[in-house]
């Protein structure tokens, strides 16, 4: 019975993480994709890929303050989503602006710019003394999302 339980856990952890993603080298990235990172962001660093079903994930860090950033190629090259850590100071004026209307004595955490093909919005934590929220503003000021954090 042990055998069986212990034989199911690892069949389930085995098909499991090549449902959700698997850890890829760089030299198994398509030399398309690849190509496309390199020329956008030669000084990228701790570089790590993923094959997902349908595309290519990096995670890695660029510059003086080692910010995040996460893509999400297809197998073309095409970049799907891409989500990059940004300072406060980065946010668009109609962000900045619906921040100071709506969130005032909020301070603001966390602010990660994502674009996907035609559309830019940006992902931030807000939190008062006694509330936190995970906003998800568009680049003209809308509230696209509000959840309790």
């Amino acid at each position: 019975m042990k055998k069986q339980i212990l034989l199911m856990t690892l069949i389930g952890s085995f098909i499991t993480g090549f449902s959700f993603g698997q850890k890829i080298y760089q030299s198994q990235v398509p030399s398309v994709v690849l190509n496309q990172f390199q020329q956008n962001f030669p000084n990228a660093k701790q570089i790590e890929w993923e094959k997902k079903p349908g595309y290519y994930e990096v995670e890695f860090e660029i510059g003086m303050m080692d910010r995040d950033h996460e893509i999400w190629y297809d197998s073309t090259g095409k970049v799907l989503y891409h989500k990059e850590e940004i300072a406060k100071s980065d946010l668009p004026v109609q962000v900045t602006n619906t921040l100071k209307k709506d969130f005032k004595s909020y301070r603001i955490k966390d602010v990660k710019k994502i674009f996907r093909p035609g559309s830019v919005t940006y992902k931030m934590e807000v939190k008062s003394l006694t509330e936190e929220w995970e906003l998800i503003i568009d680049a003209g000021g809308k509230i696209i999302s509000q959840k309790p954090d």
